[in-house]
């Protein structure tokens, strides 16, 4: 069993959706879980119709979403004060030392993380690959492992079968009201689901599937 994890996003919603089941299955085991989130998604565009946020608040509204997400999943969150969409142009090497410092004042036995050059995002891929650096500056017996998780559309075909294929159906709910606690961003794909409510069981096993099952691949130092 591991001893401490610790999740490394960019963005608030990133731990809903990329892996909330695996976190819930983690904490139902009693490990503690540390999310290091880079930025508040301030330069988010959805705003609602009618809108509910605008520039000036939603930093604030997704920084509440982001610590009721915790709660829900009762983890523990650090937030890295970056600043949204420019993760990219900030100094990896600055970064990864930062994190090598919490990491090594944390003690986890597991970073989860994004996997670099394969999560869509320049903001995931940048502070997948400084996380990925901080693990790798570390002492190796200390060293924690790496899953990193790829979300491109071709991952499977660049990057072969994952290491850890978690199929998180006994902890769906908890995942799903995860990603409700970040209203903001959520609503759309919510509302998708409720439409899969009313329709076949096949197409709701579908929306099930699509989030029911988390991937990661154990990064090789």
């Amino acid at each position: 069993m591991e001893k401490h994890v610790v999740v490394i996003y960019p963005h608030p919603d990133d731990e809903a959706f990329g892996a909330a089941g695996t976190i819930a299955q983690f904490r139902a085991e009693g490990v503690p879980v540390t999310y290091l989130c880079g930025t508040l998604g301030e330069m988010g565009r959805n705003m609602g119709a009618p809108p509910f946020a605008n520039r000036e608040s939603l930093p604030m509204i997704r920084k509440q979403e982001l610590q009721n997400a915790c709660n829900v999943l009762d983890i523990d969150l650090k937030m890295l004060g970056y600043r949204d969409k420019t993760l990219e142009f900030e100094d990896r090497q600055e970064i990864a030392k930062r994190l090598k410092t919490m990491l090594e004042e944390i003690k986890p036995s597991l970073v989860i993380t994004h996997y670099p050059g394969h999560a869509v995002h320049p903001d995931h891929n940048a502070l997948g690959a400084a996380a990925v650096e901080a693990v790798g500056l570390m002492d190796p017996s200390i060293r924690p492992t790496v899953w990193a998780q790829a979300i491109t559309n071709s991952f499977m075909e660049d990057l072969g079968k994952p290491d850890i294929i978690n199929d998180i159906s006994p902890y769906f709910e908890k995942k799903m009201d995860t990603i409700k606690a970040h209203k903001s961003q959520a609503d759309g794909i919510l509302g998708n689901f409720k439409k899969a409510n009313k329709l076949a069981k096949d197409v709701q096993d579908a929306a099930k599937q699509r989030l029911g099952i988390e991937r990661f691949y154990i990064w090789e130092f």
